[in-house]
């Protein structure tokens, strides 16, 4: 046994202090840590800037989806109507079948938005979506259908030029007015005109609202960033104007 050990120990011993040790190739790319755009929390510094040419998914599209499409009944995660679950990237590309397609044909999401027929459109016992809306996200869709988000506030936070018609308004239509308008908005809350908007805005409930720490506005939609809360406060503080 003894006549085995010896040799065994050289070998060892070789390997130890000859045997280089492992680096990474130099050759091979060690790609960093990608950059999580979608949770900038309104930070001016992080984040990418937003491109005018391209669509966001993040900022854009799914908001038009949680607000007018995921209420009780429809297709959130907890009643997922047919299969269908529209409140994340994932579950949209997981449960629409064609939605990356090009032929509105196809596109089953595109499609049920452009029906003729009011019983197979959806948002289902709503109007229409607006056409600049079906728009956006077929330009998103035409884009590659990315799971993509941009800083809106990047490099600036300005408050000091809020206005309803430009900040304001669209931001309750993106993200409010799908739940909020019409003789079914949800709760008896209409946001589809200035003076109601401008009455739960002075009245505290607009901000009050959307600042919760539990059951914010937009209801199963992210929580609104730190800036544009803050633009929302200075336009309310200074009026709330139909500016």
């Amino acid at each position: 046994m003894q006549h085995y050990a010896i040799p065994a120990i050289l070998f060892m011993l070789f390997l130890i202090f000859y045997t280089p040790a492992c680096k990474h190739d130099p050759n091979i790319l060690i790609q960093p840590n990608p950059i999580d755009t979608t949770q900038h929390n309104g930070n001016p510094n992080t984040g990418v800037l937003c491109d005018p040419d391209s669509v966001y998914f993040q900022n854009q599209i799914l908001p038009i989806l949680i607000s007018n499409c995921t209420e009780s009944g429809c297709h959130g995660p907890a009643d997922h109507q047919d299969g269908v679950v529209l409140s994340s990237y994932q579950q949209l590309m997981a449960t629409v079948e064609g939605v990356s397609l090009t032929n509105w044909g196809e596109n089953k999401l595109i499609k049920v938005l452009l029906d003729d027929d009011p019983e197979g459109r959806m948002p289902s016992g709503k109007p229409p979506l607006p056409a600049a809306q079906i728009n956006l996200i077929q330009t998103w869709i035409l884009q590659g259908a990315k799971n993509n988000a941009c800083n809106e506030n990047y490099a600036a936070c300005d408050t000091l030029s809020v206005k309803y018609s430009t900040f304001i308004q669209p931001l309750i239509q993106s993200k409010c007015q799908g739940c909020h308008s019409g003789a079914t908005a949800q709760g008896g809350v209409d946001l589809s005109a200035y003076q109601n908007v401008k009455t739960l805005a002075q009245n505290g409930r607009l901000y009050g609202s959307v600042t919760r720490i539990s059951n914010w506005m937009p209801n199963g939609g992210a929580k609104l960033d730190d800036c544009t809360l803050a633009k929302m406060k200075a336009w309310i503080n200074a009026g709330a104007l139909n500016n």
